[in-house]
């Protein structure tokens, strides 16, 4: 849980999150705005799998 909590890929991803979520509030709703949503989430995916795949690679290492 510690990978994921401290890791700065998956909290620059959140906090890109956030002016997402600035622009749903503030902007316009139109088709731009589902594109940001699936943009943010893919990156918070991206940022997850590799997370997974770097603490597979560290059990590897350990053995």
């Amino acid at each position: 849980m510690r990978k994921f909590l401290f890791n700065t890929t998956l909290l620059s991803a959140v906090v890109g999150g956030w002016g997402t979520l600035q622009s749903t509030r503030k902007g316009p709703r139109d088709w731009r705005l589902i594109l940001m949503w699936v943009s943010w989430g893919a990156t918070v995916a991206i940022a997850v799998g590799t997370i997974v795949k770097q603490a597979n690679g560290d059990d590897e290492l350990e053995r």
